[in-house]
This record gives C-alpha cells, sequence and structure tokens, in this order.
C-alpha cells in the first residue's frame, strides 16, 4: 500500500521510506486518447467521434463510447498487468474529455468518469498511474496522436493555447494532489516546438502552477521533437524526470530487419545513450515514455512466426540496455487490434470482422502511419513526388522536424492527414443501423476476457518486470 506520494531524490524515485523505486510498465494508448492504428478508425479521433455521431445520432454515440472505454480497461486488465510484476500505467488522454473548445476553461465533471475509475483500478492493484496530456489545445504536435488534423502545431504560436493547458493542469492537479497512487503528471506528449526555446519556456510556467496547487507529485517531461532532442534545455526543474521516446526503426516493417548483430546492438544503446544525453549530463532520473515494435499478423502472413521472433529479440535487447543503465520505463503499448498490444482483440470478434475490409484498404492506402507495409499504388505515386519536390525544392527536406525527410512529410501531411481524413464518413457508415445490443458487442470486442494476449512480447515483460526490484 502506497503510504506516501513518489519523489525524486537526486536521480532516484523514492517512496515515502526513501526506498528506491522503478516504475515499468506501458501505456493504455488509444483509450482516452484515440489513434487511428490503435482501433481501425481511418484520419484523426476528432474527425472518427464527428462522423460516428452523425450516422449514430447523439444517443447511441454517447452509449457505445462509454460502453468502449468502460470495456477497454477494467478490474481483469489491472490483474493481469500486475500478475506480469509491472507496476505503472501511463494513461495518454484527450484534453477534449475533460474541456470543450466551444466552451473554453469550464471542466467536464464527465469526463473524469473513467479515469478516474481505471486509476483506483490500477491502485487497488499496487499499479502507480501517470497521467499523460497526449492531446493539448492546438496540437502540440502536427500529428495524428495529438488529434491534429492540420499538422500545424498551433499551441506554440498562440498563448490562449497554452494557458487554457496551464488551466487544465491545475484543475487536474487539484482533483489527485493527495493521491500516493498518481505517480505524476506527463504535462505533454511528445511536443515539437521549432524554436526549441518555448517548450522549456512552457515547462518553467506549468511546473510553477501546478506545484502552487500540488507541490508534491513528479513532474515527467518529455524532450522536444517527439522526446528525442534536448536542444535549448539548460537547467533541471525540481521533483522531476525527464522523458525519452526510444523507438527502433529495426522494430517496424519499412526498417532493417533486427538479426542481433554487435552492429545493430551497438546501434540500439548507441540511440538511446544520444536521447538520454541531457539526462546523463545533469545526473535526473531518466523515463523511456514510449518504445516498442510492431508485430506481423500470424493469421494472415506465414512468415510472421519469425518476423515476430526478431521483434522479441530486438525489444529484449532494449530491455536489457534499460536495465543496464537502471531506468524507467513504459512500453507502447497495452491493448490494440493486433499490431503492438501486450493484449489484443480476436481477429473473429465482432469489431474486427466488422471493420476488417477497410482495415484492408487501410493498408493498401497507406492510410495510417504505424506499421506501414509495402503497397505499389501508393509507393508508385508518392517517389516521384518526392523526387520532383526534393529537385525543385532542396531545402523542403529540411524543414522541422528536421529528424524527416520529404517522404516522410508527405506521407503525413497528404496520405495520413488530408487523404486518410476523406474516408472517416466512409469507415462510420459500417455502424449505421447497428441497435444497442449490435453496439455493446462491438464495444465488448474489447474486452479482457475477449481479447487475446501477445504471449511472447508479455514474457519478456514479465522477465525485465523482475529487474525493477531493488
Amino acid at each position: 500500500m502506497a503510504s506516501a506520494i513518489l519523489k525524486v531524490q537526486g536521480n532516484k524515485v523514492i517512496d515515502g521510506n526513501g526506498n528506491e523505486v522503478l516504475l515499468r510498465g506501458a501505456a493504455i494508448g488509444g483509450w482516452m486518447n484515440m489513434e487511428n492504428f490503435i482501433t481501425g478508425y481511418p484520419g484523426h479521433e476528432s474527425q472518427h467521434r464527428a462522423a460516428m455521431r452523425r450516422v449514430l445520432g447523439p444517443e447511441k454515440y454517447e452509449f457505445f463510447f462509454d460502453k468502449w472505454l468502460e470495456y477497454f480497461f477494467t478490474e481483469a486488465d489491472a490483474k493481469f498487468f500486475a500478475g506480469l510484476g509491472l507496476n505503472c500505467i501511463r494513461i495518454p488522454f484527450n484534453y477534449r474529455h475533460l474541456e470543450d473548445d466551444l466552451n473554453p476553461r469550464v471542466l467536464k465533471e464527465s469526463g473524469f468518469k473513467h479515469l478516474d475509475r481505471v486509476v483506483d483500478l490500477c491502485a487497488k492493484q499496487n499499479i502507480y498511474t501517470i497521467l499523460d496530456m497526449h492531446t493539448a489545445p492546438g496540437g502540440q504536435n502536427g500529428d495524428w496522436h495529438s488529434d491534429n488534423t492540420t499538422s500545424y502545431a498551433a499551441f506554440w504560436d498562440y498563448k490562449d493555447h497554452q494557458d487554457r493547458t496551464v488551466w487544465l493542469w491545475e484543475q487536474i492537479a487539484a482533483r489527485y494532489k493527495s493521491n500516493p497512487w498518481v505517480a505524476g503528471y506527463n504535462p505533454l506528449n511528445e511536443p515539437c516546438d521549432p524554436q526549441h526555446i518555448r517548450l522549456p519556456a512552457f515547462y518553467e510556467r506549468v511546473e510553477k502552477a501546478i506545484r502552487a496547487i500540488d507541490p508534491d507529485h513528479i513532474l515527467w517531461l518529455d524532450g522536444n521533437t517527439f522526446a528525442m532532442e534536448w536542444k535549448g534545455f539548460d537547467k533541471v526543474l525540481p521533483n522531476t524526470v525527464y522523458s525519452m521516446h526510444d523507438y527502433s526503426s529495426m522494430g517496424f516493417p519499412t526498417g532493417q530487419r533486427y538479426k542481433g548483430t554487435p552492429d545493430q546492438k551497438a546501434l540500439l544503446e548507441q540511440q538511446y545513450l544520444r536521447k538520454a544525453a541531457f539526462m546523463n549530463t545533469h545526473n535526473t532520473a531518466i523515463w523511456n515514455g514510449e518504445f516498442g515494435p510492431v508485430y506481423a499478423n500470424t493469421h494472415s502472413d506465414p512468415d510472421a512466426p519469425s518476423i515476430n521472433q526478431d521483434r522479441y529479440n530486438l525489444l529484449g535487447d532494449q530491455l536489457r540496455i534499460y536495465d543496464k543503465y537502471n531506468i524507467h520505463w513504459s512500453i507502447w503499448l497495452y491493448k490494440d487490434i493486433g499490431l503492438q498490444g501486450m493484449i489484443y482483440t480476436n481477429p473473429t470478434s465482432k469489431w474486427n470482422t466488422t471493420i476488417q475490409p477497410f482495415l484492408d484498404k487501410k493498408n493498401k492506402l497507406w492510410l495510417d502511419a504505424w506499421g506501414r507495409q509495402p503497397s505499389e499504388e501508393p509507393e508508385a505515386t508518392l517517389k516521384p513526388l518526392v523526387e520532383w519536390i526534393d529537385k525543385v525544392s532542396p531545402r523542403a527536406k529540411e524543414t522541422y522536424p528536421t529528424s524527416w525527410a520529404t517522404e516522410r512529410h508527405l506521407l503525413r501531411a497528404v496520405f495520413q492527414t488530408f487523404l486518410a481524413g476523406s474516408f472517416v464518413d466512409e469507415f462510420a457508415e459500417l455502424f449505421r443501423g447497428l441497435d444497442e445490443g449490435a453496439l455493446e458487442e462491438l464495444a465488448r470486442s474489447f474486452h479482457f476476457d475477449e481479447c487475446l494476449q501477445r504471449e511472447g512480447l508479455n514474457e519478456i515483460l514479465r522477465e525485465h518486470a523482475r529487474a525493477r526490484s531493488i
């Protein structure tokens, strides 16, 4: 039983007795912040929800999403998670659950219904939670996972977006300030500030605002440019853990296949150390807030067992690096429809069978970024456009985020934003005319009892969860 709120001491997190605590677990991604590849819809969450409301009507819409939020994480999930020896769940949320753009700075109490429920369920299983604002007003980055339909991160250019974010964190801090099972607050997920100076300035501001209400909880702060770089950071805030995200391209279908060669293992450690340089220089605690491969579909890809074993080997080698440096981590992710989740919906479930034809179209047209597979038609369309842009504007490839080449900018803006958004109504039409019984069956597809477990992944996590015992 947690008797006191966790706090930072030097480069460690400690409990009320002064004992070091390593937080290791996963994120409930795609739940209170929906993502297209996690549940299957095209485009962005706000577009998806608007289309579903148009098709279902307000009453059935509210019924379905309430049931879906309920079934996605229940006591059974918390018990399973704790049974693996994991002790922390990161909870990404979209600010729109708690505040309305057309009624700003008015707290939506209804938005806490499922958040409070899951925080309490986790506490009963001795699981800490970290609250993560994955989508902030205006969009703190230009990607789908911040529900940003424009690709433009307006958060940085409009003070009111920042003001509202600070206000909302003040409300959240007031609600959870005495809860010892909340391990702290992750104010912005994967921020992308092209100027590099506004992010650390915002962190200083939100830290003061939160601490005026809740002086005790830890802040978990992501680095800039999708939590991968620290340019502009020159100080360490008190009672703070700094966070990087450490995905490896070798864990994705378009990356080099991982075979555990000495060079590949060295590259994994080099990439980790580069992202952790700020923390190591300043001797802070380190949190890897996201990482993890995607997996081949064993129900449709005959080479899936071999591919997935390579991905498990990659993950195991990453975790050995994190054990070596004794860091906190949160794998991405807990539950989905089959790409990354520790557990995933059954291919024969009501949800999967309903949307499978659309998933095939999404894969063929490259409407999602995650798990993108080779596809002849979009590849033939994209390649000449990339070559033409790079020829007429050689500086285009230097556009921030500068870790991206022209191809990735076009994939994001054209395929995964513009084109994907044009399909939201087609997806929603799959649910037209369904009664509440059918809608509940769809939602229940995400219940723990209905899902399958990715045993290879979970066994690796169980093994490395033991390493948190200090």
